[in-house]
C-alpha cells in the first residue's frame, strides 16, 4: 500500500524569523504549550497558579537551566496547568547558546523528569509527547514591551480564572 505522497513529502517550516540570530545577546519571550493542552502542572484558584508536584517539577528545571547555560539569567516566568511562559534573558550570553537550544534543553530535561514521574505512577501519562513540537516567541523590543510582558505572565492566572487566555494568541 502507498502511504499519500502529500504527506510523506510535507516539509514542516520553522515559525522562526528566517535569517535571525537566536544566539543573539537580548530577551525573548517564550511560550511552550504540553501537547493538546492537557492540565497537567496544577490549577488556578482565585487568580493564582497552584503547582501540583508536576508543575513543582518544571518549575524546578526552570530555575535549574542556568546551571546548564551559566550566562542566561533566570528572568520572570509562570507555570500555568497546561503551558509555560518565560523571558529568555540571553543578554549576559557571548553568543555561545542560543534561544532555541535552551528551550530544547528545558524541554528534553522536563519531559524526562515527567516520564521518569509517570513509571513511578506518580502523574497522568500523556500521549507521544509532553510539550508540542514548537513553541511561540516574541523578540523583546525595548523597555515598554519588556513591561508589558511582565504585566501579561503576572497577570496569566488571572486571566485564566476569566477564561480570556481561551480565545487569545499567546502574547504577540
Amino acid at each position: 500500500m502507498i502511504i499519500n505522497n502529500e504527506l510523506r513529502n510535507y516539509n514542516r517550516h520553522s515559525i522562526r524569523l528566517k535569517g535571525f540570530d537566536y544566539a543573539k545577546p537580548r530577551l525573548y519571550f517564550v511560550t511552550i504549550c504540553v501537547q493538546s493542552r492537557q492540565p497537567l502542572f496544577g490549577n488556578v484558584c482565585d487568580g493564582k497558579m497552584v503547582l501540583n508536584d508536576a508543575g513543582e517539577m518544571v518549575k524546578s528545571c526552570w530555575e535549574q537551566i542556568h546551571q546548564r547555560y551559566p550566562s542566561l539569567s533566570i528572568n520572570q516566568y509562570v507555570v500555568m496547568p497546561n503551558h509555560f511562559h518565560a523571558i529568555v534573558d540571553l543578554s549576559s550570553s557571548d553568543g555561545t547558546i542560543s534561544m532555541p537550544s535552551v528551550i530544547g534543553a528545558f524541554k528534553s530535561i522536563s519531559t524526562n523528569e515527567y516520564i521518569s514521574g509517570v513509571r513511578r505512577g506518580l502523574w497522568m501519562p500523556f500521549e507521544k509527547r509532553l510539550w508540542q513540537r514548537n513553541y511561540y516567541e516574541h523578540i523583546v523590543r525595548g523597555l515598554m514591551d519588556y513591561c508589558r510582558i511582565i504585566k501579561y505572565i503576572q497577570n496569566n492566572p488571572v486571566r485564566w480564572c476569566a477564561k480570556e487566555f481561551e480565545k487569545e494568541i499567546p502574547f504577540e
